[in-house]
């Protein structure tokens, strides 16, 4: 069993991410975790805040030369900023006087910092979390609520995804479908492994050229007038083996993990597996993913029968069935929106425009990343549920001892004709 956590504030010293269940023998170094956490602050449309604001990472536990041990992984992503938010986010008290004072540069903004927020931003957790938990300003709200939080998450689906490609060959890719109203065509070509650099190096992390351009112009229009933009992004994941996930109870269907965990993601709106939405208007003789036998000349490479298509996403069940798994998440606006819609200041109870922050215009290219992670890490937890193992060599093991078991089934023939 996998089991991972996340703590910190958006501009507290330090974000941290604790994984226990990890099995010994995964080769990671940090230069991996750092290069995930750069690929997070990659997307046109992002803010100022992503060129000031860097991650010092530091690992604690769990890795020695390179390999993990076994034990519980503790990975730190420090905050370079801290400096400037010390006072405001100091654990302990501080005296009101130092809340009223810039940082030694006479700077306005330092002051402003300092003030409560007492102005609720519509679609973000202020109010809603304000309310439950009984602050009368959001900024102790905002700090955890924010989508810096996924820094940690990133670093941890990073270490997932070395066991699921370790261990079980099974390789993760991440892409934008739309950004606003732009959309990648319904027949266009899925990336593979091979084209996450490619995917990396494009503005949007689209991979459909002529898609990615009008993306840009529609990024570009919304900063323009003030605005902000959501999408829709897709994780696919090569190589799953036949079986993750089961149907006996609800918690462990593996669609319904996978759901819960894109959902977690900060502005998340939406799910689909496979065609899903599109899949609902169509006839059942249009809807599922006709089977094949296997004859002598041509073996499926999962080790299941193939199929004609792959409209169920990879999972039937709540069960993997050995087709490319495809989950989709649909990305909300963020909710800081420079034109400042209305909302009520909760000290005076009067009408007024919401707080706003610097802020990303669009951020659906690092959103495709962080789902990315988060995918990774069900997938893992799912691997580890299949076969059990302390070790990335025994989970080779158990996992090829299931797939010689389903190899008797799928290599069966029929008798030839008499």
């Amino acid at each position: 069993m996998l089991r991972w956590l996340t703590a910190g504030e958006s501009h507290g010293p330090s974000l941290i991410s604790l994984l226990d269940g990890i099995p010994a023998g995964i080769e990671l170094t940090s230069d991996d975790l750092k290069a995930a956490l750069a690929r997070r602050r990659l997307g046109h449309g992002r803010g100022s805040r992503q060129k000031f604001e860097q991650d010092v990472l530091t690992i604690h536990g769990g890795l020695r030369h390179g390999r993990t041990l076994g034990s519980p992984l503790a990975i730190e992503v420090a905050n370079s900023e801290w400096p400037k938010w010390e006072k405001v986010m100091s654990a302990d008290p501080v005296p009101r006087e130092d809340l009223v004072i810039d940082a030694g540069t006479g700077d306005e903004r330092e002051i402003a910092r300092n003030r409560a927020l007492s102005r609720p931003r519509p679609g973000h957790a202020d109010l809603s979390g304000m309310l439950k938990y009984g602050f009368d300003e959001a900024r102790p709200i905002l700090e955890r609520a924010s989508a810096r939080e996924t820094a940690a998450r990133v670093v941890a689906g990073r270490v997932a995804a070395a066991l699921l490609e370790q261990a079980a060959g099974i390789r993760l890719v991440s892409h934008t479908l739309q950004v606003g109203a732009v959309r990648v065509p319904d027949d266009a070509e899925l990336p593979a492994p091979v084209d996450v650099e490619a995917l990396d190096a494009d503005p949007l992390r689209c991979f459909h050229r002529e898609t990615s351009a009008a993306m840009v112009d529609e990024v570009d229009a919304a900063k323009a007038d003030g605005d902000t933009l959501g999408g829709v992004v897709e994780v696919l994941a090569y190589g799953a083996p036949v079986g993750l996930g089961s149907h006996i109870q609800w918690d462990r269907r593996l669609d319904g993990q996978l759901a819960q965990a894109i959902m977690s993601i900060q502005a998340m709106k939406g799910v689909e597996i496979g065609d899903g939405f599109a899949t609902a208007g169509r006839r059942g003789s249009a809807a599922h993913d006709e089977i094949l036998a296997v004859d002598d000349s041509e073996a499926d490479a999962s080790g299941t029968f193939p199929r004609v298509t792959n409209r169920a996403g990879g999972l039937e069940g709540g069960i993997t069935n050995g087709q490319v798994i495809r989950v989709r998440g649909a990305l909300k606006p963020i909710s800081t929106v420079p034109r400042a819609l209305r909302t009520v200041d909760v000290s005076t109870g009067g009408q007024t425009t919401a707080n706003h922050q610097r802020s990303d215009t669009c951020a659906v290219a690092p959103a495709a990343v962080i789902a990315e992670a988060v995918v990774a890490l069900t997938l893992a937890d799912a691997l580890l549920e299949k076969t059990g193992g302390d070790s990335v060599a025994e989970i080779r093991a158990h996992l090829e001892g299931t797939q010689a078991l389903q190899s008797a089934l799928t290599d069966r023939r029929p008798d030839p004709a008499p």
